[in-house]
């Protein structure tokens, strides 16, 4: 079985890439919404938050988690794989968001400014412009925060003029720059990326790490055998929310592009 995580909805972005192309195994997705967002939380909080929620997932049967959460990815995930999980869960594993989405874009050929978008911890962190430029030191990357933009999505409440001019804020940096490829370093991101689109132009990619995510995981699991995940016969997904289940519900409908069933409110 294997456990998605995210800070809230945001994941679900991710979720529907593997379930695209890795269709065929149990699933369990916890979004820890009563805390979202992450990106305002100190490095302790959101590695607590973490180990609470990698706590939850390997208590209900999880073997791999993923965590879908670029903040969690870059605050908490390093620590997590070389101190808590040795020594709680040998032999289990935990990946992020952020080296599949690195290597990726290293990986890219004729490019030349990268920028990175996404919450203040994560910037802050300036964890995808080391992971790009350990990759590949002759790119130029320009990381701005954008704040407002999960809340905003996690509240339900967006009006789309005033989120236009905000987003129209948050990237003028990447226009003026002539960015080559923007990354959404946050999952959720993708619900706004039609418009992220339209207003960054043509002449820029725009990448967000749900298909990245799903292809690395399908790669990953080929050469860890010893992990020992067979397809599903009955396969289940199973929802978990530590907010408000119809608020969930909602936007994850919009995230998923389905409609989500089997959900339930937990506290962690």
């Amino acid at each position: 079985m294997i456990g998605v995580f995210d800070s809230g909805v945001g994941g679900l972005t991710v979720l529907k890439s593997l379930l695209e192309y890795l269709p065929n195994y149990d699933y369990i997705y916890l979004g820890d919404n009563n805390r979202a967002p992450y990106g305002n939380k100190t490095k302790k909080q959101v590695y607590q938050y973490t180990c609470e929620a990698v706590d939850f997932l390997f208590g209900q049967g999880c073997n791999l988690i993923i965590i879908a959460c670029n903040t969690a990815s870059a605050l908490a995930l390093r620590k997590i794989q070389q101190e808590y999980l040795p020594k709680k869960y040998p032999g289990k594993k935990i990946l992020g968001v952020v080296r599949p989405m690195a290597e990726a874009i290293a990986d890219l050929k004729e490019i030349k400014k990268i920028g990175v978008i996404g919450t203040r911890a994560t910037i802050n962190s300036k964890i995808y412009h080391d992971e790009i430029k350990f990759l590949n030191p002759g790119l130029k990357i320009i990381s701005k925060s954008a704040p407002l933009l999960a809340p905003l999505i996690e509240s339900n409440k967006l009006d789309e003029t005033k989120t236009i001019k905000i987003l129209i804020k948050y990237l003028e940096p990447f226009k003026k720059a002539k960015v080559d490829v923007l990354v959404l370093g946050c999952t959720h991101y993708p619900y706004l990326e039609e418009k992220i689109i339209e207003i960054m132009g043509k002449n820029c990619q725009v990448y967000n790490s749900g298909d990245i995510i799903a292809h690395s995981l399908k790669n990953y699991l080929k050469k860890h055998n010893e992990l020992k995940f067979r397809p599903a016969e009955n396969k289940e997904i199973k929802f978990y929310t530590t907010g408000d289940i119809e608020n969930f519900k909602n936007l994850g409908k919009r995230f998923l592009g389905e409609r989500i069933k089997n959900i339930k409110k937990i506290k962690i």
